[in-house]
């Protein structure tokens, strides 16, 4: 037996969530190119996507990603999310721990380009 989705319960009445417009490079109203709209250049513009970004947290997301870890990626992820809930006092899901961590990555990335973490263990790896 299959039980409804939240959409068949609530027939669609639920609020959605939207994460803020992003900020473009035409403040003035200009018909110019938004900054995330322009060509790669140097510095923290050829990051512009995810420059100022925040952790979404708990919204309805509606983009999908499917990640396989190993077992034993998944039991560290498991036992972060019970050391932030039995240390800290933090409750998060582990989509949430991932969104979080996502953000940290890429947020290093912005600021420090090609001494960045994702780039040192990226390197490290095709070596």
């Amino acid at each position: 037996m299959s039980l409804p989705g939240a959409s068949e319960l609530f027939g669609g009445a639920a609020v959605k969530q939207t994460r803020p417009e992003k900020r473009t490079g035409n403040s003035a109203g200009t018909d110019g190119p938004a900054l995330s709209d322009r060509p790669a250049s140097t510095g923290r513009a050829r990051t512009a996507v995810v420059e100022d970004r925040k952790s979404s947290g708990r919204i309805r997301h509606d983009t999908k990603i499917t990640v396989y870890v190993t077992e034993e990626e998944l039991l560290g992820l498991e036992q972060t999310r019970l050391a932030l809930r039995a240390e800290h006092g933090l409750t998060a899901d582990r989509g949430r721990i991932v969104r979080e961590a996502i953000d940290v990555l890429l947020a290093d990335f912005v600021d420090h380009g090609p001494d960045s973490v994702l780039v040192q263990r990226l390197r490290a790896a095709a070596e």
